[in-house]
């Protein structure tokens, strides 16, 4: 059996998430919100508050993206083997779907955090010889499938890992959803609480709906409806079958469909968004719940780049665990200092994008960085929307630009995207140099977001929960320029930790483009190219202001005493 008498002496949170970046050689996450999960454990074995994680093994992860010459994205899997990383779990359980019993195995993941502090991960594998060839791929392909395969995954996360939790003798004090995929873990609980028959009034529920709330809190990271996953009844009743009644889980989960969110939201006692913007989005959409705020944030040490942690190691000692010491970074670190850790980081990135590109881009030229998963609502091509005035600008404020970013297999639109960002480079390629990286994973983001000059944003508002690029291009005294939505508008202060594209008086989309231009051509070129202490200053405002908050240490202390003691 696996070594997990480490993990189950004391009381445990479990934590549960359909993706969680646990290194880049493990391909377990898609994006965003994998990567936020695995911040969040980094933190909590930093400040060892005790969890368990519990995860797909996603065996053939996400997918491997290459780009042609005309830009157009091809997929391959990205297979990879958990033995090398992992440790065979002793136990197997078993879950119904579609009738059959279909068993789930698994592995434990020792993540170990920069302060030596470890959690235990619990990568659910359905890859077993006891199961029919179908249900032996259910936990391969992240995000893969149809419908029906996509619920039959959160059978497994969240009805499968929280009877693996059990079997392997964890002690668990409360359950953490992070976003909905998990939710029916909570049905499972309800199941597991259930009143003897002979206790149960007429008229009243079967189940014990105040203990479950009191054990489960929930994170929403989705502030627009179609982002929500919803299964039909139909298929909910031909793939869980009979597992609780239907007049209940329609109470719980919506009338029409089940919606995961709702039902999450229903069985948790604790629920947030992950910033204020968009805790206030989430309670117009949900109203009659209390939806707190804890704004994310980024795990220190992995998302600060060598030159910088050598910078802060020796100017601010303990940076890593209590990120609020970089507050005094404006004092205790000269502007010579922060740009010769900036110089390095960028010949860092210029080698890179020469190594897998061949474009040469320039260590004195301004950098533009835009980087994210690739679909419409980021609008990637907006700062393409006049490429005629683009190249003026270019001509009098030399400009290059670095892309990256996926598009899911089924995102036709985002695919497009692609293929029209890379018309644009061909377009300007006689003034402004530009590359894009295929691929986008861990490690090209953390030498992105350190190496270029500023970190662009652009999404429609309110589509944007939080965000986290930007506080990864902060720990490297990188400014932020984005729209008012997410996390930005708690950070940006206007010209001291970087730049605001628009108003944040309403919703509007429609002038972005126009104020995007205006902000480089009449404020920031200048500043880079006329004003290198201004520009240093910004860059450390980017420093005291955005690091020292936007951090996960901090986050991982609000969950602690907000969400986890009740």
């Amino acid at each position: 059996m696996a070594n997990i008498d480490a993990f189950i002496h004391e009381p445990r949170v479990a934590y549960f998430s359909m993706e969680i970046a646990l290194c880049n050689e493990m391909p377990t996450y898609a994006g965003g919100l994998g990567v936020l999960a695995g911040d969040t454990l980094r933190s909590a074995a930093d400040l060892e508050v005790p969890l368990v994680a519990v995860t797909l093994a996603s065996t053939s992860g996400y997918f491997r993206q290459t780009i042609d010459a005309k830009g157009r994205q091809a997929e391959q899997t990205d297979s990879w083997d958990p033995s090398k990383w992992a440790v065979p779990l002793g136990a197997i359980v078993a879950v119904t779907i579609e009738g059959r019993r279909v068993w789930v195995g698994g592995w434990l993941y020792v993540l170990k955090g920069h302060m030596n502090g470890t959690q235990p991960v619990v990568l659910l594998d359905t890859d077993l010889q006891q199961n029919d060839v179908d249900d032996r791929a259910i936990t391969r392909q992240l995000y893969g499938g149809d419908e029906a395969y996509r619920l039959k995954q959160e059978i497994v996360l969240g009805i499968g890992g929280t009877r693996m939790l059990q079997a392997l003798g964890f002690k668990l004090r409360q359950y953490h959803m992070n976003e909905g995929h998990s939710a029916l873990l909570a049905l499972e609980l309800l199941r597991r609480y259930a009143h003897p028959p002979e206790e149960v009034r007429p008229g009243e529920s079967a189940y014990d709906i105040l203990r479950v709330r009191e054990l489960c809190c929930f994170t929403t990271h989705t502030p627009v409806e179609a982002g929500h996953d919803k299964f039909s009844y139909d298929l909910v009743r031909r793939v869980l079958g009979d597992y609780i009644d239907l007049s209940t889980l329609q109470h719980l989960a919506g009338a029409e469909h089940l919606n995961m969110t709702r039902l999450a939201l229903n069985l948790s006692e604790y629920v947030n968004g992950v910033a204020r913007r968009h805790a206030e989005v989430s309670r117009t959409m949900f109203p009659g719940y209390r939806v707190h705020a804890v704004t994310n944030g980024v795990h220190p040490f992995t998302w600060t780049s060598e030159p910088f942690r050598r910078l802060y190691d020796a100017r601010l000692p303990g940076w890593c665990h209590e990120a609020e010491l970089l507050m005094r970074a404006a004092c205790c670190i000269t502007d010579e200092a922060i740009q010769a850790a900036h110089l390095e980081a960028k010949q860092r990135l210029i080698d890179e994008v020469k190594t897998r590109t061949g474009v040469a881009l320039s260590m004195d030229c301004f950098t533009i960085g835009f980087a994210r998963r690739m679909t419409a609502y980021k609008r990637p091509d907006l700062l393409f929307s006049d490429l005629q005035r683009l190249k003026s600008m270019a001509r009098r404020h030399p400009i290059q630009i670095v892309l990256a970013g996926k598009a899911h297999p089924q995102d036709s639109a985002g695919k497009q995207l692609i293929e029209v960002l890379h018309t644009h480079m061909r377009e300007l390629s006689d003034v402004i140099p530009m590359a894009f990286l295929p691929d986008y994973d861990m490690s090209t983001a953390l030498t992105l977001v350190s190496g270029v000059d500023v970190w662009l944003n652009t999404p429609l508002r309110p589509m944007e929960a939080s965000g986290t690029s930007g506080m990864k291009a902060a720990f490297n005294g990188v400014p932020h320029l984005s729209v008012l939505d997410g996390w930005w508008v708690e950070g940006c202060l206007e010209g001291i930790t970087g730049w605001a594209i628009g108003d944040d008086d309403s919703f509007a989309n429609g002038d972005d483009a126009e104020h995007l231009y205006q902000k480089l051509q009449e404020t920031i070129l200048p500043l880079f190219y006329q004003d290198q202490s201004g520009w240093t200053a910004v860059m450390k405002g980017a420093i005291t202001q955005c690091a020292s908050y936007f951090n996960s240490q901090r986050m991982m202390r609000r969950y602690a005493s907000e969400a986890y003691v009740r």
